[in-house]
Order: C-alpha cells, then sequence, then structure tokens
C-alpha cells in the first residue's frame, strides 16, 4: 500500500508540470490555431535561464523561476509579433515552417552558448526527504507541486474570471464574432502566444533542479506536451490539465509495475490506443465555431 500511494504521490507531483507544460501548448493551439513546434525549446529556455542566474549570478532560485516566466513571456510576444503576425495563420504550411525554424535555431542557440555538457541547477531546499506514513517526498519537489497548483489555479482565474480571458474565449469560439464586438484579436494572439511561452519556460525552471539541464532536453518536452494535448483534445484546457495528470500517472505506474526502462515508451503507447479508439480525446469538447 505504502508504494502504491508513493506512486499516486509521485504521480501528482509531475502530473501538476505536465498540466502547464500542456495547457501552454493547447491555449496557443486552440486560440491562434498553431501548432507550437518550438514549446519544447521554450521550456528548455527557462531551464537555462533559472541555471544562469541561480548557478551564474547567484540569484537565488524562487527569483529565477519568476524571472524566467518574465521572460518567457517577453520572448513569446516577440515570437508573435516578428514572425507569426507577419504570415497568415490560415497557410498551416508556412506557420509549421516557421516553428519547426525557430525550434532548430533556439537549440542549435543552446548548444552553442551553453555548451552539449549537461548542467545542474542548486537549490536552497535540503536534499533529504520529508517522510510521512512511508510515502517518501524531497522538499525540492514538494515546491514544485505547490507552485504548480499555484499557477494553475492563477491561469484559470485569468481564463475565467478576467475581462483578458473572455475576450480569449470570445477568440477561442468565433474570431470574427469577437472582431466585431470590439475584441483586438491581434493583441490577443500576442497575449496567447505570450502566455503559453511564460507557461513553457516556467515549468523549465522548476523542473531545472529535478532534472539535468541539456540542450536536447527540450525534445522530450515537447513530445509529452503533443501527447499531452492529445489525451485532452485539441483547443481543450481543462482536458489538457487532466491529460497531463493522465499522463503522469501512466508513467509511474507503468515504471513501478513494469519496468523504469519503458517509462516514456508507455506513455506514448497509451497515446496511440487513445488515438486509435477516441481520436477527439479523451477529454475532448464540440469543435468551436469558425
Amino acid at each position: 500500500m505504502d508504494q502504491f500511494l508513493q506512486h499516486i504521490v509521485n504521480a501528482l507531483v509531475l502530473g501538476s508540470t505536465y498540466a502547464l507544460l500542456g495547457i501552454g501548448l493547447t491555449l496557443i493551439f486552440g486560440i491562434m490555431r498553431v501548432v507550437n513546434f518550438a514549446h519544447g525549446e521554450l521550456y528548455a529556455f527557462g531551464a537555462y535561464v533559472s541555471y544562469a542566474l541561480v548557478s551564474l549570478l547567484g540569484l537565488n532560485y524562487f527569483g529565477s523561476v519568476l524571472l524566467a516566466g518574465m521572460l518567457g513571456l517577453l520572448l513569446g510576444a516577440a515570437i508573435e509579433f516578428l514572425l507569426l503576425r507577419r504570415c497568415k495563420l490560415e497557410n498551416i504550411d508556412e506557420v509549421m515552417l516557421i516553428m519547426i525554424g525557430l525550434m532548430i535555431i533556439m537549440q542549435n542557440a543552446e548548444l552553442l552558448l551553453w555548451g552539449g555538457v549537461a548542467k545542474v541547477v542548486p537549490t536552497p531546499f535540503a536534499q533529504e526527504s520529508i517522510t510521512i506514513g512511508g510515502i517518501y517526498l524531497s522538499p525540492t519537489r514538494l515546491f514544485v507541486f505547490c507552485a504548480a497548483v499555484v499557477l494553475l489555479i492563477a491561469f484559470y482565474l485569468i481564463i475565467e474570471r478576467s475581462r483578458l480571458g473572455l475576450a480569449m474565449r470570445a477568440t477561442f469560439q468565433d474570431r470574427d464574432a469577437a472582431k466585431i464586438v470590439g475584441v483586438n484579436v491581434g493583441s490577443i494572439y500576442t497575449l496567447t502566444f505570450a502566455l503559453g511561452s511564460c507557461m513553457a519556460a516556467v515549468t523549465g525552471a522548476l523542473l531545472a533542479p529535478v532534472f539535468v539541464v541539456a540542450p536536447t532536453m527540450g525534445d522530450l518536452a515537447s513530445l509529452k506536451a503533443f501527447a499531452i494535448v492529445i489525451l485532452g483534445g485539441l483547443g481543450n484546457i481543462p482536458g489538457a490539465a487532466l491529460g497531463g495528470f493522465a499522463l503522469a500517472a501512466i508513467e509511474e505506474f507503468g515504471s513501478g509495475y513494469i519496468s523504469t526502462a519503458y517509462r516514456d515508451a508507455l506513455g506514448f503507447l497509451a497515446i496511440l490506443i487513445v488515438m486509435v479508439i477516441r481520436p477527439q480525446g479523451l477529454f475532448a469538447i464540440k469543435e468551436r465555431v469558425g
């Protein structure tokens, strides 16, 4: 029973960060209809920002997470304004080429700037695990979980309870109707891509001390983000959150009861099964109009 509960706790911790990663990707797709292949590199960008601020500049870890999010927000806004706004989003081939090119540029820039050796980000937390009734949890992972939950709640409040969220939901449902009632769709696109990029960068900064930081870390992050979006249903924000926890549970229980060697493979096997049985995703909602 202790082992089972340990897997549940591990899945909740990992699932909270997966949810952030997936929501950022599905938000951009749902509103802009842009498949952001560079999402994993924005995650790696946040991790490297955290490493630079903590290990090289001596800033504390908490401040590095905050600054990584802010820089991710600015980078996302710049990408939308300088690259995506210059092309027609309806031209899917052009948009895909732009995002794939950006992914390659960012990954090679990280390799050129930081080298190929993996980096470790120190944290102010103790290395000893906290033990509660036979369940072990490191202080770093506990902080990551709490921070991710706070960010998920904040994101929900922004989307559901703010004027910005109302404008974003209106654009999601019907872009042309949103324009008619006075929504500045161009600004909403910029804010959407900026917010999605911010969430990816924050996730990378949060997980930087948990995993090593390397130029190729964005590859697996991108694959998992797309897997989460597929599980939750394309463009479905609540589904992306649930998909993140579902993928984490599959990986955690699969590695615990089958083999750790197949941890990632089991998650993607589940995605293939979902695509065959329910292509629209486990938590899919009706397609938006327009």
